[in-house]
């Protein structure tokens, strides 16, 4: 288990470019909303160790612009200190949040086989969420609680896996009528649902969101399917974003859409670590045709803020597509790593605006006992190179050094790619990269 789990103790700033969250914090399955106060909040697990899914307690990111987030820690917990949950200590999965005359309520769920779902209430969208409670479910115990308040003021309670389950909640926000509970909103065969179901609702369309295993065999996509009413029946709409090939040991994806200042965007998770269980929250701005349907997006490092100066030091695991065995991993409470690369292996940064020109680039490297070379090339991975960085052997994997390369030709906005090069296994560590110009 990484020793991650204390790293943030205040609210502090994180970065503006994909992923949201900063080295050394791992937020899953973002669940977005925008409360009256303006900003907007996301509510997701909080991933602790490549060995299992999820932890004990919750953190709230939160911001005004999405360039600027804020981090409060330990909003709710199922164990320890904060612990909320009287009748268990099991680890909280996947979350949502709503509001209702003066009061936030979090509706959670635990691994457990029975009592899985609950709800604690707080009067800030921040928490802290107290006097966790079970969710009687008539005896439907899953996961991945949502709740939509509909236009008439009528909440649903949404949950499931393969087969989506939906009840109109009571005015108490804390029971469901079970007269009105409902099977297969949206199915596995039909509209290719997994699990963590969302609902939006713009110009009389109802959206429900949710993780698509269309694709590979895996529900790697946040996917969408709509209806005229908020209980179906739903038409298969696609994929809003795919995070296939963000960690060579990807499995899901889990998000949200939401609507921010005019404009709309997905919420939604990528892997680190090889693993499946150490995920990070991302967001990409999404556009509605004149139909209603969402044309899918591609995962970017730059996120909501446009190109990324090529000038300024971009984080390695800012990549958000990889290529072979090469992962992110931290290698230290803040700071994080492109780690097992192989020869052959590549990395991935959308986009770059590399402005009237670069001529060097200067890459922060952990020499392995081989060493390699590491080379550059922009728009595609098969592009011929521009440049490369000689990598020297006989290092530790572990002690850093600060290597250049020249760089030939390229300016304006480009993706780029790293492709790494040697013999052997670990051939060397990657931390940063930085372009120059004359």
């Amino acid at each position: 288990m990484l020793g991650l789990c204390s790293l943030v103790l205040s609210a502090g700033s994180i970065a503006a470019q994909n992923p949201i969250v900063r080295p050394g914090l791992y937020i899953a399955d973002p669940s977005s909303h925008v409360w009256k106060d303006g900003k907007l909040y996301i509510y997701g697990s909080r991933d602790e160790s490549p060995g299992y899914y999820c932890s004990h307690d919750h953190y709230v990111l939160s911001t005004t612009d999405l360039i600027h987030w804020e981090v409060t820690p330990d909003a709710f917990a199922s164990s320890g200190t904060n612990d909320q949950v009287p009748y268990s200590d099991d680890i909280l999965y996947a979350p949502d949040c709503q509001y209702k005359d003066g009061t936030y309520y979090l509706y959670y769920c635990l691994a457990s086989a029975v009592n899985t779902e609950g709800v604690a209430t707080s009067a800030s969208p921040l928490g802290p969420f107290r006097n966790g409670k079970i969710m009687d479910l008539n005896g439907i115990n899953q996961i991945d609680p949502c709740v939509f308040i509909d236009d008439d003021g009528q909440g649903y309670y949404i949950w499931g896996q393969f087969s989506a389950k939906m009840a109109k909640l009571k005015p108490n926000m804390v029971e469901i009528d079970k007269s009105t509970i409902r099977e297969g909103i949206v199915t596995e065969k039909e509209h290719f649902f997994h699990e963590g179901g969302y609902m939006v609702k713009r110009n009389g369309i109802y959206y429900f969101i949710y993780a698509h295993m269309g694709r590979a065999g895996m529900p790697t996509c946040i996917g969408y399917a709509t209806s005229g009413s908020p209980m179906g029946p739903f038409k298969y709409g696609g994929v809003i974003v795919d995070n296939d090939h963000c960690d060579p040991g990807n499995w899901n994806n889990h998000g949200s859409i939401a609507e921010f200042k005019g404009k709309w965007y997905v919420f939604y998770h990528r892997a680190t670590h090889n693993s499946v269980t150490m995920r990070k929250a991302c967001v990409e701005p999404i556009e509605f045709n004149d139909d209603g349907s969402i044309d899918e997006v591609e995962m970017t490092t730059q996120g909501v803020a446009g190109p990324l100066d090529a000038l300024r030091k971009l984080d390695a695991e800012r990549a958000c597509l990889l290529s072979g065995n090469t992962r992110i991993v931290a290698f230290a409470d803040d700071n994080e790593e492109l780690t097992g690369i192989r020869n052959n292996d590549k990395a991935g940064y959308k986009y770059l605006d590399f402005g009237s020109g670069v001529d060097s680039i200067s890459l922060r490297v952990a020499p392995g006992l081989h060493g390699g070379r590491i080379d550059i090339a922009v728009d595609n991975m098969w592009s011929p190179s521009v440049g490369y960085v000689v990598v020297p052997g006989k290092g530790d994997g572990k002690t850093w050094v600060t290597l250049s390369g020249k760089i030939n030709g390229v300016q304006g906005i480009h993706a780029l790619w790293l492709r790494f090069e040697g013999q052997g296994d670990d051939l060397y560590n990657v931390d940063w990269l930085k372009f120059s110009s004359k």
